[in-house]
């Protein structure tokens, strides 16, 4: 485990891939890790919990994950997706992956209730991940929580091979129509219908998609800047710290080096591999019924890995095309993604929880 904290700090450092969740993930893994230090040993009746047990808790009760889609939605520009709304079901294409995974876990002698974070992966939405796992699954919290934070990472990787498979050149070349701007109006207005109607739908996404709308509310309404700085700045960096120290503390060898936790970063592969085809799927049958062409490099973004997975859709682009801008075109199923994982877990929350 000594020497996986040491491969996840060189992705980390070196390889710059998701830095931020990764060096304090391998970081955590490589202190619990270490003999006697004590870092997540239990409270006794005359000596208190280890420094990383009162962290993992932060986990383990589900609070961390909400604060992190708080900081997310405060930081995402939803215009894309409010000017081009069929990005919207290349979002939810993307969460295919998550389904198909959770079907394969379950086949695979996994639980209805490990089986749902597990297939969480396919959406590359790490504190969904988490949060559905501390509550339906928590011997698992921390082979999930690192599978999904890997792929994140390794977007750049894992996806650009599939795009290249499952698309031609021609279409890759596809320029897409400049996007229309978005009135501030709108902007305030959808947060707050989208916060309605999903939670109306799906009661138990609320504390996922609640927060992320809250957070999104304070970006687009104008009058809280105070609030909205600490959402993206101090408070998603304080709590991305105690998260990421959590989830590697987690990592201890006794309950990561198991024949299971293998069996979960197998299936994270394909939850990631499937969400992302399903996405450039869809994309392109979208194509035969749209009048503006729509490219379908764009369907890969469906994932939540944000902003990653738009970066990756436009550097694809640009290579094809050295003209061709995608980012704000791939924004949109990107935070569509956002939301459609939320989504799924409050679905599979509500069924299996």
């Amino acid at each position: 485990m000594i020497v996986v904290s040491f491969v996840l700090l060189y992705l980390g450092i070196v390889k710059k891939y998701e830095p931020l969740l990764l060096i304090p993930i391998a970081f955590g893994m490589l202190l619990v890790n270490l003999p006697m230090t004590g870092l997540m040993a239990e409270a006794t009746s005359d000596q208190p919990a280890g420094l990383f047990q009162y962290f993992y808790m932060g986990n383990a009760l589900g609070v961390f994950p909400p604060l992190i889609f708080l900081g997310v939605g405060a930081m995402t520009d939803f215009g894309p997706l409010i000017a081009h709304p069929k990005s919207l079901l290349l979002g939810a294409a993307a969460q295919f992956g998550i389904f198909v995974t959770f079907l394969g876990a379950v086949l695979l002698g996994f639980t209805g209730q490990a089986a749902a974070p597990i297939g969480i992966i396919g959406g590359a939405d790490g504190p969904t991940a988490i949060y559905l796992s501390s509550l339906m699954a928590p011997e698992y919290l921390g082979a999930i929580a690192i599978a999904a934070y890997a792929y994140m990472a390794l977007v750049p990787v894992i996806q650009p091979p599939i795009m290249k498979l499952l698309t031609n050149e021609e279409e890759r070349k596809i320029k897409m129509e400049q996007l229309r701007p978005v009135s501030r109006k709108e902007k305030i207005i959808f947060p707050i219908m989208v916060s309605v109607i999903v939670i109306l739908l799906v009661p138990a996404s609320a504390p996922l998609v609640g927060m992320l709308m809250l957070g999104n509310l304070f970006k687009e309404a104008g009058v809280v800047d105070r609030l909205s700085d600490v959402a993206q700045n101090a408070l998603v960096n304080t709590v991305t710290i105690f998260l990421g120290v959590a989830v590697g503390a987690s990592a201890s060898a006794d309950r990561f080096l198991q024949a299971d936790t293998l069996l979960i970063l197998v299936l994270g592969v394909v939850a990631f591999s499937f969400g992302t085809a399903t996405g450039l799927i869809l994309a392109k049958i979208m194509n035969y019924f749209s009048k503006s062409k729509i490219n379908p490099l764009i369907g890969a973004a469906g994932v939540s890995a944000v902003p990653m997975a738009a970066r990756v859709v436009q550097k694809i682009g640009q290579q094809e095309n050295p003209s061709n801008f995608l980012l704000m075109h791939a924004m949109g199923p990107n935070v569509a993604g956002v939301i459609g994982s939320a989504v799924a877990a409050g679905v599979l929350l509500s069924i299996f929880g």
